[in-house]
Protein backbone atom coordinates (compact mmCIF):
# COMPACT_ATOMS: atom_id res chain seq x y z
CA UNK A 1 0.00 0.00 0.00
CA UNK A 2 2.75 2.42 0.95
CA UNK A 3 4.90 1.27 -2.58
CA UNK A 4 1.29 2.27 -4.60
CA UNK A 5 1.17 5.49 -2.60
CA UNK A 6 4.82 6.61 -3.25
CA UNK A 7 4.99 6.24 -7.02
CA UNK A 8 1.79 7.91 -7.07
CA UNK A 9 3.90 10.55 -5.66
CA UNK A 10 6.49 10.30 -8.01
CA UNK A 11 4.40 10.31 -11.07
CA UNK A 12 2.09 13.26 -9.95
CA UNK A 13 4.96 15.22 -8.93
CA UNK A 14 6.49 16.71 -11.93
CA UNK A 15 2.99 18.07 -12.77
CA UNK A 16 2.59 19.29 -9.98
CA UNK A 17 5.88 20.98 -9.49
CA UNK A 18 5.11 22.82 -13.27
CA UNK A 19 1.97 23.79 -11.87
CA UNK A 20 3.79 25.38 -8.25
CA UNK A 21 6.82 27.13 -11.03
CA UNK A 22 3.94 28.32 -13.08
CA UNK A 23 2.00 29.79 -9.68
CA UNK A 24 5.35 31.53 -8.72
CA UNK A 25 6.23 33.24 -11.92
CA UNK A 26 2.34 34.12 -12.03
CA UNK A 27 2.27 35.84 -8.78
CA UNK A 28 3.03 39.05 -7.91
CA UNK A 29 3.67 40.99 -4.58
CA UNK A 30 1.39 43.55 -3.90
CA UNK A 31 3.10 47.14 -4.07
CA UNK A 32 4.38 48.88 -0.96
CA UNK A 33 2.96 52.40 -0.64
CA UNK A 34 4.04 55.40 1.30
CA UNK A 35 3.11 54.13 4.49
CA UNK A 36 3.93 50.79 4.22
CA UNK A 37 7.24 52.03 2.70
CA UNK A 38 7.83 53.55 6.34
CA UNK A 39 6.42 51.14 8.47
CA UNK A 40 9.28 48.81 6.77
CA UNK A 41 11.85 51.05 6.77
CA UNK A 42 11.15 51.71 10.74
CA UNK A 43 11.39 48.05 11.23
CA UNK A 44 14.97 47.49 9.86
CA UNK A 45 15.89 50.71 11.67
CA UNK A 46 14.38 49.38 15.14
CA UNK A 47 15.76 45.81 14.81
CA UNK A 48 18.84 45.07 16.91
CA UNK A 49 21.26 43.66 13.95
CA UNK A 50 21.22 47.36 12.53
CA UNK A 51 21.50 49.04 16.48
CA UNK A 52 24.98 46.42 16.76
CA UNK A 53 26.23 47.68 12.38
CA UNK A 54 25.45 51.54 13.69
CA UNK A 55 27.72 50.95 16.79
CA UNK A 56 30.23 49.34 14.57
CA UNK A 57 29.87 51.83 11.76
CA UNK A 58 30.24 54.45 14.40
CA UNK A 59 33.45 52.93 15.70
CA UNK A 60 34.85 53.16 12.40
CA UNK A 61 34.15 56.62 11.15
CA UNK A 62 35.92 58.02 14.47
CA UNK A 63 38.93 56.61 12.81
CA UNK A 64 39.69 59.64 10.55
CA UNK A 65 39.55 61.68 13.47
CA UNK A 66 42.74 60.03 14.82
CA UNK A 67 44.03 60.14 11.56
CA UNK A 68 43.90 63.46 10.27
CA UNK A 69 44.20 67.12 12.22
CA UNK A 70 41.29 68.08 13.94
CA UNK A 71 40.39 72.07 13.60
CA UNK A 72 38.75 72.37 16.89
CA UNK A 73 41.70 70.69 18.48
CA UNK A 74 44.48 73.06 16.65
CA UNK A 75 43.34 75.03 13.60
CA UNK A 76 46.96 76.21 12.61
CA UNK A 77 48.18 72.67 12.27
CA UNK A 78 45.36 72.11 9.91
CA UNK A 79 46.18 74.95 7.80
CA UNK A 80 49.80 73.97 7.61
CA UNK A 81 48.46 70.84 6.56
CA UNK A 82 46.19 71.75 3.97
CA UNK A 83 49.08 73.69 2.60
CA UNK A 84 51.78 70.90 2.45
CA UNK A 85 49.10 68.82 0.85
CA UNK A 86 47.64 70.80 -1.91
CA UNK A 87 46.65 68.06 -4.13
CA UNK A 88 44.35 66.41 -1.71
CA UNK A 89 43.89 68.58 1.40
CA UNK A 90 41.41 70.49 0.57
CA UNK A 91 39.34 67.44 -0.79
CA UNK A 92 39.89 66.28 2.47
CA UNK A 93 38.50 69.44 4.43
CA UNK A 94 35.43 69.20 1.80
CA UNK A 95 34.82 65.86 3.03
CA UNK A 96 34.95 67.22 6.89
CA UNK A 97 38.03 64.96 7.70
CA UNK A 98 39.08 67.72 9.25
CA UNK A 99 35.67 68.57 11.69
CA UNK A 100 35.13 64.29 11.90
CA UNK A 101 32.98 64.50 15.41
CA UNK A 102 30.97 67.31 14.34
CA UNK A 103 30.61 66.46 10.34
CA UNK A 104 27.59 66.37 8.81
CA UNK A 105 27.99 62.01 8.24
CA UNK A 106 29.80 61.46 12.15
CA UNK A 107 26.26 63.20 13.26
CA UNK A 108 23.78 61.04 11.07
CA UNK A 109 25.41 57.80 12.59
CA UNK A 110 25.22 58.77 16.07
CA UNK A 111 21.22 60.14 15.24
CA UNK A 112 20.56 56.90 13.44
CA UNK A 113 22.30 54.73 16.43
CA UNK A 114 20.04 56.92 18.91
CA UNK A 115 16.74 56.22 17.07
CA UNK A 116 17.54 52.65 16.73
CA UNK A 117 18.22 51.68 20.17
CA UNK A 118 15.18 53.86 21.56
CA UNK A 119 12.99 51.71 18.71
CA UNK A 120 14.41 48.45 19.76
CA UNK A 121 14.24 49.38 23.41
CA UNK A 122 10.83 50.82 24.29
CA UNK A 123 8.87 47.87 22.71
CA UNK A 124 10.98 45.17 24.02
CA UNK A 125 10.08 47.06 27.72
CA UNK A 126 6.45 47.51 27.04
CA UNK A 127 6.12 43.35 25.81
CA UNK A 128 8.38 42.59 28.97
CA UNK A 129 6.07 44.60 31.37
CA UNK A 130 3.04 43.30 30.09
CA UNK A 131 4.59 39.56 30.52
CA UNK A 132 5.83 40.70 34.47
CA UNK A 133 1.82 41.45 34.91
CA UNK A 134 0.10 38.15 32.82
CA UNK A 135 0.34 34.90 34.61
CA UNK A 136 1.97 32.09 34.07
CA UNK A 137 1.15 29.63 31.20
CA UNK A 138 -1.11 27.46 31.49
CA UNK A 139 -0.22 23.75 32.59
CA UNK A 140 0.40 21.44 29.53
CA UNK A 141 -1.52 18.75 29.57
CA UNK A 142 1.64 16.32 28.76
CA UNK A 143 4.46 17.52 31.00
CA UNK A 144 6.47 14.41 29.92
CA UNK A 145 7.45 16.33 26.93
CA UNK A 146 9.14 18.71 28.78
CA UNK A 147 13.05 18.69 28.95
CA UNK A 148 13.18 17.83 32.59
CA UNK A 149 10.67 16.22 34.07
CA UNK A 150 9.75 13.58 36.77
CA UNK A 151 7.42 12.15 39.51
CA UNK A 152 7.25 11.75 43.26
CA UNK A 153 4.54 9.30 44.54
CA UNK A 154 3.31 10.62 48.51
CA UNK A 155 1.84 7.54 50.45
CA UNK A 156 -1.64 7.03 51.61
CA UNK A 157 -0.46 7.60 55.44
CA UNK A 158 0.83 10.90 54.71
CA UNK A 159 -2.47 12.09 54.93
CA UNK A 160 -1.42 14.72 52.20
CA UNK A 161 -4.67 15.41 49.84
CA UNK A 162 -3.68 16.42 46.11
CA UNK A 163 -4.78 20.22 47.32
CA UNK A 164 -2.39 20.28 49.96
CA UNK A 165 0.41 18.93 47.95
CA UNK A 166 -0.24 21.37 44.86
CA UNK A 167 -0.38 24.68 47.85
CA UNK A 168 2.95 23.04 49.55
CA UNK A 169 4.80 22.90 46.41
CA UNK A 170 3.37 26.40 45.46
CA UNK A 171 4.98 27.38 48.69
CA UNK A 172 8.07 26.48 47.77
CA UNK A 173 8.39 27.55 44.48
CA UNK A 174 7.40 30.82 46.18
CA UNK A 175 10.70 30.38 48.34
CA UNK A 176 12.51 30.18 45.26
CA UNK A 177 11.75 33.17 43.62
CA UNK A 178 9.17 31.82 41.59
CA UNK A 179 5.98 33.27 40.50
CA UNK A 180 3.41 30.72 41.16
CA UNK A 181 -0.36 30.56 39.97
CA UNK A 182 -2.24 27.84 41.66
CA UNK A 183 -4.79 25.85 39.51
CA UNK A 184 -8.37 24.11 40.71
CA UNK A 185 -7.04 23.89 43.72
CA UNK A 186 -10.22 22.52 44.69
CA UNK A 187 -10.39 19.71 41.59
CA UNK A 188 -9.37 16.34 41.64
CA UNK A 189 -6.01 17.17 39.27
CA UNK A 190 -5.10 20.51 40.86
CA UNK A 191 -2.12 21.97 39.13
CA UNK A 192 0.04 25.19 39.38
CA UNK A 193 2.31 27.21 36.97
CA UNK A 194 5.82 28.95 38.14
CA UNK A 195 7.51 30.90 36.72
CA UNK A 196 10.95 33.31 37.50
CA UNK A 197 13.98 34.70 35.61
CA UNK A 198 12.33 38.07 34.41
CA UNK A 199 16.01 39.93 35.96
CA UNK A 200 17.03 38.34 32.47
CA UNK A 201 15.03 40.45 30.50
CA UNK A 202 15.44 43.45 32.58
CA UNK A 203 19.23 43.35 32.55
CA UNK A 204 18.88 43.29 28.60
CA UNK A 205 17.23 46.31 28.97
CA UNK A 206 18.94 48.38 31.57
CA UNK A 207 21.99 47.21 29.36
CA UNK A 208 20.63 48.96 25.98
CA UNK A 209 18.77 52.05 27.82
CA UNK A 210 22.30 52.58 29.83
CA UNK A 211 24.01 52.48 26.11
CA UNK A 212 21.26 55.04 24.75
CA UNK A 213 22.10 56.90 28.42
CA UNK A 214 26.07 57.07 27.22
CA UNK A 215 25.32 58.34 23.96
CA UNK A 216 23.09 61.16 25.61
CA UNK A 217 25.99 62.13 27.99
CA UNK A 218 29.03 61.96 25.76
CA UNK A 219 26.48 64.39 23.49
CA UNK A 220 25.60 66.41 26.48
CA UNK A 221 29.54 67.03 27.06
CA UNK A 222 30.28 67.49 23.20
CA UNK A 223 27.47 70.08 23.27
CA UNK A 224 28.24 71.84 26.35
CA UNK A 225 31.35 71.16 27.68
CA UNK A 226 35.11 72.60 27.11
CA UNK A 227 38.66 72.40 27.51
CA UNK A 228 41.90 74.66 27.41
CA UNK A 229 45.33 74.28 28.03
CA UNK A 230 47.70 77.19 29.83
CA UNK A 231 51.41 77.12 31.10
CA UNK A 232 51.92 78.70 34.20
CA UNK A 233 55.29 80.29 35.18
CA UNK A 234 56.08 80.36 38.79
CA UNK A 235 54.43 83.59 40.25
CA UNK A 236 51.86 83.73 37.37
CA UNK A 237 48.25 83.87 37.67
CA UNK A 238 45.23 82.49 35.54
CA UNK A 239 41.78 83.82 35.68
CA UNK A 240 39.37 81.61 33.90
CA UNK A 241 38.09 83.59 30.83
CA UNK A 242 38.58 83.19 27.37
CA UNK A 243 41.75 85.25 26.74
CA UNK A 244 43.51 83.49 29.83
CA UNK A 245 43.68 79.95 28.03
CA UNK A 246 46.87 79.53 25.97
CA UNK A 247 45.08 76.99 23.96
CA UNK A 248 40.86 76.85 24.40
CA UNK A 249 38.47 73.64 22.46
CA UNK A 250 34.42 74.30 23.13
CA UNK A 251 31.54 72.69 22.45
CA UNK A 252 29.20 73.13 19.95
CA UNK A 253 26.98 74.86 22.18
CA UNK A 254 29.28 76.69 24.31
CA UNK A 255 28.48 80.25 25.74
CA UNK A 256 31.24 82.20 27.37
CA UNK A 257 28.59 82.76 30.40
CA UNK A 258 29.48 79.22 31.03
CA UNK A 259 33.23 80.23 32.65
CA UNK A 260 33.24 80.86 36.11
CA UNK A 261 35.40 83.54 37.24
CA UNK A 262 38.06 81.44 39.49
CA UNK A 263 41.20 81.67 39.50
CA UNK A 264 44.79 80.08 40.22
CA UNK A 265 48.31 81.44 41.18
CA UNK A 266 51.45 79.23 40.95
CA UNK A 267 53.18 79.99 44.16
CA UNK A 268 56.01 77.19 44.13
CA UNK A 269 56.77 74.03 41.87
CA UNK A 270 59.28 71.47 43.58
CA UNK A 271 60.67 68.47 41.78
CA UNK A 272 62.00 65.28 43.19
CA UNK A 273 64.78 63.32 41.27
CA UNK A 274 65.82 59.88 41.40
CA UNK A 275 69.31 59.78 43.02
CA UNK A 276 69.69 56.78 43.85
CA UNK A 277 68.83 53.93 41.32
CA UNK A 278 71.87 53.50 38.68
CA UNK A 279 69.79 52.80 35.64
CA UNK A 280 67.42 55.85 35.87
CA UNK A 281 69.52 58.52 37.74
CA UNK A 282 68.32 61.65 37.27
CA UNK A 283 64.35 60.94 36.58
CA UNK A 284 61.26 63.02 37.69
CA UNK A 285 60.13 60.68 40.88
CA UNK A 286 57.36 63.41 42.00
CA UNK A 287 55.57 66.66 41.31
CA UNK A 288 54.36 69.04 43.75
CA UNK A 289 52.59 72.68 42.77
CA UNK A 290 51.46 74.63 45.41
CA UNK A 291 49.04 76.96 44.14
CA UNK A 292 46.84 79.70 45.64
CA UNK A 293 42.63 79.32 44.55
CA UNK A 294 39.86 81.69 44.54
CA UNK A 295 36.79 80.14 43.67
CA UNK A 296 35.92 84.16 42.70
CA UNK A 297 36.87 87.63 42.85
CA UNK A 298 35.56 87.86 46.21
CA UNK A 299 36.04 84.27 47.65
CA UNK A 300 38.74 83.91 50.29
CA UNK A 301 42.37 82.44 49.35
CA UNK A 302 43.09 79.00 49.70
CA UNK A 303 46.28 77.01 49.27
CA UNK A 304 46.12 73.71 47.69
CA UNK A 305 48.55 71.60 46.06
CA UNK A 306 48.19 70.03 42.54
CA UNK A 307 49.86 66.83 41.65
CA UNK A 308 49.65 64.57 38.83
CA UNK A 309 47.11 62.38 38.95
CA UNK A 310 45.41 64.55 41.57
CA UNK A 311 43.55 67.61 39.92
CA UNK A 312 41.91 70.38 41.69
CA UNK A 313 38.58 71.03 41.16
CA UNK A 314 36.93 74.75 40.79
CA UNK A 315 34.03 76.29 39.24
CA UNK A 316 32.98 73.20 37.89
CA UNK A 317 36.10 72.22 35.96
CA UNK A 318 39.13 69.37 37.20
CA UNK A 319 42.85 71.08 36.38
CA UNK A 320 45.55 68.70 35.85
CA UNK A 321 48.99 68.63 35.69
CA UNK A 322 50.37 67.81 32.52
CA UNK A 323 54.26 68.98 32.27
CA UNK A 324 56.31 71.10 33.62
CA UNK A 325 60.17 73.00 32.72
CA UNK A 326 62.20 75.56 33.22
CA UNK A 327 61.51 79.60 32.10
CA UNK A 328 64.37 81.39 31.66
CA UNK A 329 63.77 85.33 32.64
CA UNK A 330 65.55 87.25 29.79
CA UNK A 331 65.70 91.32 28.90
CA UNK A 332 66.23 92.22 25.38
CA UNK A 333 66.95 95.86 24.57
CA UNK A 334 66.42 97.53 21.25
CA UNK A 335 68.55 99.24 18.82
CA UNK A 336 67.33 102.60 20.68
CA UNK A 337 68.36 101.20 23.95
CA UNK A 338 64.18 100.40 25.00
CA UNK A 339 63.35 97.87 26.49
CA UNK A 340 61.23 95.70 24.03
CA UNK A 341 60.71 92.39 25.75
CA UNK A 342 61.24 91.20 29.66
CA UNK A 343 60.26 88.25 31.24
CA UNK A 344 60.24 84.32 31.64
CA UNK A 345 60.13 82.32 27.96
CA UNK A 346 59.03 78.78 28.33
CA UNK A 347 61.52 76.22 27.53
CA UNK A 348 60.01 73.60 25.94
CA UNK A 349 62.00 69.91 26.45
CA UNK A 350 63.49 68.16 24.03
CA UNK A 351 65.58 65.45 25.66
CA UNK A 352 66.92 63.78 28.56
CA UNK A 353 68.07 66.12 31.61
CA UNK A 354 65.79 68.89 30.81
CA UNK A 355 67.30 69.49 27.47
CA UNK A 356 64.82 72.23 26.25
CA UNK A 357 64.51 74.41 22.62
CA UNK A 358 64.27 78.31 23.54
CA UNK A 359 62.61 80.39 20.80
CA UNK A 360 62.05 84.06 21.94
CA UNK A 361 60.52 86.64 19.49
CA UNK A 362 60.65 90.44 19.92
CA UNK A 363 58.20 92.42 17.85
CA UNK A 364 58.03 95.42 19.18
CA UNK A 365 61.94 95.45 18.73
CA UNK A 366 63.37 99.18 16.84
CA UNK A 367 64.58 99.56 14.15
CA UNK A 368 64.33 95.72 13.28
CA UNK A 369 62.29 92.99 15.12
CA UNK A 370 64.41 90.20 16.56
CA UNK A 371 63.98 86.63 16.81
CA UNK A 372 65.81 84.15 19.19
CA UNK A 373 66.15 80.49 18.68
CA UNK A 374 68.58 78.35 20.70
CA UNK A 375 68.67 75.54 23.76
CA UNK A 376 68.86 76.03 27.65
CA UNK A 377 70.66 73.55 29.45
CA UNK A 378 69.84 73.42 33.27
CA UNK A 379 73.53 71.61 34.06
CA UNK A 380 75.60 72.61 30.77
CA UNK A 381 78.74 70.14 29.99
CA UNK A 382 80.79 70.63 26.61
CA UNK A 383 82.43 67.69 25.35
CA UNK A 384 85.83 67.92 23.50
CA UNK A 385 84.40 68.25 20.01
CA UNK A 386 82.95 71.14 21.44
CA UNK A 387 79.25 70.45 21.62
CA UNK A 388 77.39 71.36 24.59
CA UNK A 389 74.64 69.07 26.36
CA UNK A 390 72.76 68.62 29.87
CA UNK A 391 74.14 66.65 32.31
CA UNK A 392 71.58 67.02 34.97
CA UNK A 393 68.58 67.91 35.22
CA UNK A 394 69.05 69.96 38.52
CA UNK A 395 70.16 73.67 37.79
CA UNK A 396 74.03 73.31 38.72
CA UNK A 397 75.28 75.04 35.95
CA UNK A 398 72.43 76.93 33.62
CA UNK A 399 73.54 77.99 30.37
CA UNK A 400 71.40 79.76 27.41
CA UNK A 401 73.17 79.22 24.00
CA UNK A 402 70.98 81.35 21.03
CA UNK A 403 71.33 81.98 17.69
CA UNK A 404 70.31 85.41 16.61
CA UNK A 405 68.15 86.94 13.23
CA UNK A 406 66.27 90.49 12.92
CA UNK A 407 64.11 91.12 10.04
CA UNK A 408 59.72 90.76 9.86
CA UNK A 409 58.35 87.94 11.60
CA UNK A 410 55.35 87.07 10.42
CA UNK A 411 53.14 88.35 13.27
CA UNK A 412 51.69 91.43 12.09
CA UNK A 413 49.87 89.65 8.35
CA UNK A 414 47.48 88.13 11.38
CA UNK A 415 48.28 84.46 10.42
CA UNK A 416 48.70 81.67 13.56
CA UNK A 417 52.24 80.94 14.45
CA UNK A 418 53.30 78.08 16.74
CA UNK A 419 55.27 80.18 19.62
CA UNK A 420 57.89 77.18 19.63
CA UNK A 421 58.72 77.89 16.35
CA UNK A 422 60.64 80.28 14.56
CA UNK A 423 60.30 80.41 11.09
CA UNK A 424 64.00 82.66 9.89
CA UNK A 425 63.39 82.10 6.02
CA UNK A 426 62.72 86.11 6.00
CA UNK A 427 65.23 86.71 8.23
CA UNK A 428 68.52 87.70 8.21
CA UNK A 429 70.98 86.18 10.50
CA UNK A 430 72.65 87.85 13.17
CA UNK A 431 74.51 85.31 15.39
CA UNK A 432 75.43 81.30 14.53
CA UNK A 433 78.19 79.65 15.02
CA UNK A 434 79.16 79.57 11.56
CA UNK A 435 79.08 82.94 11.42
CA UNK A 436 81.82 85.61 12.37
CA UNK A 437 80.14 86.90 15.49
CA UNK A 438 79.23 83.23 17.03
CA UNK A 439 76.78 82.12 18.54
CA UNK A 440 75.27 83.48 22.44
CA UNK A 441 75.99 82.06 25.19
CA UNK A 442 74.97 82.89 28.66
CA UNK A 443 74.57 82.27 32.03
CA UNK A 444 72.73 83.75 34.64
CA UNK A 445 73.06 87.28 35.47
CA UNK A 446 75.33 87.69 32.30
CA UNK A 447 74.40 90.00 29.13
CA UNK A 448 75.75 90.09 25.24
CA UNK A 449 75.30 93.37 22.64
CA UNK A 450 74.16 92.16 19.47
CA UNK A 451 75.94 93.06 15.84
CA UNK A 452 75.59 95.61 14.03
CA UNK A 453 73.98 98.01 16.80
CA UNK A 454 70.70 96.03 16.96
CA UNK A 455 70.36 95.58 20.73
CA UNK A 456 71.22 93.52 24.21
CA UNK A 457 69.74 90.45 25.56
CA UNK A 458 70.61 89.55 29.22
CA UNK A 459 69.94 86.64 30.86
CA UNK A 460 68.61 87.26 34.80
CA UNK A 461 67.58 83.76 36.23
CA UNK A 462 65.35 80.50 35.80
CA UNK A 463 61.95 80.22 37.14
CA UNK A 464 60.23 76.82 37.07
CA UNK A 465 56.73 76.88 35.02
CA UNK A 466 54.14 74.04 34.35
CA UNK A 467 51.77 72.93 32.36
CA UNK A 468 48.04 72.33 33.34
CA UNK A 469 44.67 70.89 31.61
CA UNK A 470 41.08 72.41 31.96
CA UNK A 471 38.33 70.36 31.54
CA UNK A 472 34.70 70.63 31.69
CA UNK A 473 32.36 68.41 30.69
CA UNK A 474 28.90 67.96 32.21
CA UNK A 475 28.07 64.64 30.56
CA UNK A 476 31.06 62.99 32.13
CA UNK A 477 29.62 61.91 35.60
CA UNK A 478 26.47 60.27 34.13
CA UNK A 479 28.45 58.39 31.58
CA UNK A 480 30.30 56.76 33.91
CA UNK A 481 26.78 56.01 35.81
CA UNK A 482 25.06 54.87 32.42
CA UNK A 483 28.59 52.78 31.47
CA UNK A 484 28.19 51.07 35.54
CA UNK A 485 24.76 50.47 34.54
CA UNK A 486 25.25 48.67 31.16
CA UNK A 487 27.86 46.45 32.51
CA UNK A 488 25.61 45.40 35.74
CA UNK A 489 22.67 44.61 32.90
CA UNK A 490 24.99 42.57 30.95
CA UNK A 491 25.98 40.82 33.59
CA UNK A 492 22.17 40.23 34.64
CA UNK A 493 21.55 39.22 30.89
CA UNK A 494 24.27 36.43 31.28
CA UNK A 495 23.78 34.45 33.95
CA UNK A 496 19.96 35.39 34.92
CA UNK A 497 17.87 32.64 33.34
CA UNK A 498 14.21 32.29 32.39
CA UNK A 499 12.14 29.44 33.80
CA UNK A 500 9.00 27.88 34.36
CA UNK A 501 8.24 25.08 36.44
CA UNK A 502 4.92 23.38 36.33
CA UNK A 503 3.26 20.51 39.10
CA UNK A 504 0.19 18.25 38.93
CA UNK A 505 -1.10 16.28 41.49
CA UNK A 506 -3.75 13.58 41.80
CA UNK A 507 -5.09 11.00 44.22
CA UNK A 508 -5.11 7.87 43.49
CA UNK A 509 -7.81 5.20 44.16
CA UNK A 510 -5.61 3.43 46.79
CA UNK A 511 -5.22 7.09 48.74
CA UNK A 512 -1.77 7.68 47.66
CA UNK A 513 -1.07 11.02 46.22
CA UNK A 514 0.46 11.29 42.47
CA UNK A 515 2.40 14.29 42.03
CA UNK A 516 4.40 15.06 38.38
CA UNK A 517 6.47 18.14 37.34
CA UNK A 518 8.03 19.69 34.35
CA UNK A 519 10.49 22.42 33.86
CA UNK A 520 11.39 24.54 30.93
CA UNK A 521 13.94 27.28 30.26
CA UNK A 522 13.03 29.83 27.84
CA UNK A 523 16.72 29.56 25.79
CA UNK A 524 19.45 27.99 26.37
CA UNK A 525 20.30 26.46 30.54
CA UNK A 526 22.89 24.45 30.98
CA UNK A 527 21.41 24.53 35.03
CA UNK A 528 18.60 23.50 34.28
CA UNK A 529 18.50 19.89 35.10
CA UNK A 530 20.45 21.05 38.50
CA UNK A 531 17.32 22.95 39.17
CA UNK A 532 15.11 19.84 38.33
CA UNK A 533 17.45 17.75 40.69
CA UNK A 534 17.38 20.50 43.57
CA UNK A 535 13.23 21.01 43.31
CA UNK A 536 12.85 17.50 43.38
CA UNK A 537 14.81 16.87 46.56
CA UNK A 538 12.52 19.89 48.34
CA UNK A 539 9.60 18.15 47.16
CA UNK A 540 10.82 15.02 48.99
CA UNK A 541 11.69 16.58 52.24
CA UNK A 542 8.66 18.68 52.84
CA UNK A 543 6.41 14.94 52.17
CA UNK A 544 9.22 13.60 54.10
CA UNK A 545 9.44 11.05 51.00
CA UNK A 546 11.96 8.07 50.90
CA UNK A 547 15.07 9.44 49.25
CA UNK A 548 15.35 5.98 47.39
CA UNK A 549 12.32 7.10 45.05
CA UNK A 550 14.68 9.37 43.20
CA UNK A 551 15.95 6.36 41.73
CA UNK A 552 12.92 4.31 40.66
CA UNK A 553 12.79 3.72 37.14
CA UNK A 554 9.93 3.53 34.31
CA UNK A 555 8.30 -0.08 34.60
CA UNK A 556 7.92 -0.01 38.01
CA UNK A 557 4.77 -0.42 40.50
CA UNK A 558 4.56 3.12 41.13
CA UNK A 559 1.88 4.66 39.36
CA UNK A 560 1.34 8.65 38.43
CA UNK A 561 -1.23 10.87 37.91
CA UNK A 562 -1.82 9.10 34.15
CA UNK A 563 -3.45 6.20 35.75
CA UNK A 564 -6.27 8.58 37.00
CA UNK A 565 -7.09 8.93 32.73
CA UNK A 566 -7.00 12.37 30.82
CA UNK A 567 -4.37 12.52 28.41
CA UNK A 568 -1.63 11.90 30.93
CA UNK A 569 1.86 10.32 29.96
CA UNK A 570 1.45 7.03 32.18
CA UNK A 571 4.70 6.75 32.69
CA UNK A 572 6.15 5.29 35.80
CA UNK A 573 7.84 7.22 38.96
CA UNK A 574 10.96 8.86 36.50
CA UNK A 575 12.98 11.96 36.85
CA UNK A 576 15.46 13.48 34.21
CA UNK A 577 15.09 14.41 30.41
CA UNK A 578 12.27 12.43 28.56
CA UNK A 579 12.43 11.20 25.39
CA UNK A 580 10.70 13.97 22.95
CA UNK A 581 12.08 17.53 24.45
CA UNK A 582 9.77 20.03 23.69
CA UNK A 583 10.84 23.73 22.46
CA UNK A 584 10.23 26.86 23.85
CA UNK A 585 6.96 27.09 22.68
CA UNK A 586 6.18 23.08 23.08
CA UNK A 587 3.95 23.64 26.11
CA UNK A 588 1.81 26.58 24.60
CA UNK A 589 1.05 23.79 21.71
CA UNK A 590 -0.74 21.51 23.68
CA UNK A 591 -2.74 22.88 26.06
Amino acid sequence: MSERVNVEKKQSSPASGAAVAEAKADAALPALGPKEMLRWAWTQLTSMRTALFLLLLLAVAAVPGSLFPQRPANPAVVTQYIKDNPDYGKLLDTLQLYDVYSSAWFSAIYLLLFISLIGCVVPRAIAHYKAMRSQPPRTPKRLSRLPEYGTLVIPADAGIPASDAINSAAGLLEKRGYRVEVRDDGGARPSLGAERGFLKEVGNLVFHTSLIGVLVSVAIGGLFGYSGQRILVEGDTFVNTLVGYDQFTPGTNFQSSQLQPYSIQLDKFDITFDRESQGKFGQPIDFSAAVTTKENPDAPARQETLKVNDPITLGGTSIYLTGNGYAPVVTIRDGAGNVAMQGPVVAKLQGDNYYSSVVIKVPDAKPDQLGFAGFFLPTAFVTNEGVSFSGDPELFNPQLTLNSYYGDLGLDDGAPQNVFELDVKDLTPLNARNLDAGGITLSPGTSYTLPDGKGTISFDGVKRYIGVDIHHNPGQVYALVFALLAVAGLILSLYVNRRRVWVRTGTHEDGRTMVEYGLLARGEDHRLAAEAAALRKLLGEEWQLDPGQDAAQPGSSQQTPSSLGENSPGAAATTGPATTPAGPSGPEKDQ
